[in-house]
């Protein structure tokens, strides 16, 4: 099966998932459940669900748990779009092609969206009865939690903020985007392989460091994107960082210095992949595709 047939699978089972909750007669104001829907099923590639679910079926574990992880962390990831998008931030009016939840809400709801979103992906995780040791669903709500936080997604984006409109170097550079955004995709793998019941730690630790590669790949080609990409494909303004004066890589190495940069990367987590003893077919179609990809 082909990469994107594979994520499209991905897509699939995790929007099922997230539909199945939204679907329940929740106890709340209508119009925060619409906006909190409409937020986290607004289109996406669905990287991250894709990544636990690959990880979890190298490893043997339980459809139903990834699924549970699979939306857990689509949550956290939307809601951090949710805020992005937000004036005091990116001020984006598209995303995914579509309106921004505070252009369709209005910002309040807006905001209030994405705290739900925050929270709904722990109450995922504490509530679901794992195949797994109780130690595990601890050290999966510990590994999202760190993610997700202060020292992970919301450490990377005030760095970014802080970066923006001043001269960073790549050491820095790399460090906003191991937060911003490598943060959760490491996560992901993560968590699919806590599904495991049998994981070791050389297993984790080669994991890790594909994950690290990738994370900074996938942020390089979207700076790459956003130099040459096309707005309709990308579902969001070409150009939006370079308008912002954000720090990027083909500002700070070049545009073929900078594709160099995704290719270096791809070869360390190709090599990563190598050192695990499973078929790791997937994870490695994964790869490729972040740098080959046109959106």
């Amino acid at each position: 099966m082909l990469i994107t047939e594979q994520i499209k699978c991905a897509q699939r089972d995790v929007e099922a998932t997230l539909n199945r909750y939204f679907e329940q007669p929740l106890d709340t104001e209508q119009s925060i459940k619409l906006a909190t829907h409409y937020s986290v099923l607004n289109g996406g590639k669905r990287l991250r669900p894709f990544l636990v679910y690959a990880t979890g079926r190298m490893l043997g574990a339980k459809h139903q748990d990834l699924d549970v992880l699979a939306a857990a962390i689509e949550c956290i990831h939307s809601y951090s779009l949710v805020h992005d998008d937000l004036p005091a931030m990116d001020d984006d009016d598209l995303r995914r092609g579509r309106p921004t939840c505070h252009i369709v809400y209005g910002e309040a709801h807006a905001i209030l969206a994405g705290d739900a979103l925050q929270t709904l992906a722990f109450d995922l995780i504490a509530n679901h009865a794992f195949n797994v040791p109780a130690q595990q669903q601890l050290k999966m709500i510990a590994t999202l939690s760190k993610a997700s936080g202060i020292e992970g997604m919301v450490g990377g984006q005030a760095l970014d903020i802080a970066a923006t409109n001043t001269e960073v170097t790549l050491v820095e550079l790399e460090r906003i985007h191991k937060l911003k955004t490598g943060a959760l995709l490491n996560c992901a793998i993560t968590l699919g392989a806590l599904c495991a019941t049998d994981i070791d730690q050389h297993t984790l630790l080669q994991l890790k460091r594909f994950g690290d590669a990738i994370g900074l790949a996938f942020q390089v080609q979207d700076d790459i994107l956003d130099v040459e990409g096309d707005t309709q494909v990308l579902g969001k303004p070409q150009g939006s960082d370079v308008a912002a004066n954000k720090a990027t890589y083909p500002a700070l190495l070049g545009l073929t210095g900078a594709k160099q940069k995704a290719q270096h990367l791809l070869e360390q987590a190709l090599h990563a992949l190598a050192a695990i003893n499973a078929d790791t077919t997937e994870l490695e179609n994964l790869a490729k595709y972040i740098v080959e990809r046109d959106y």
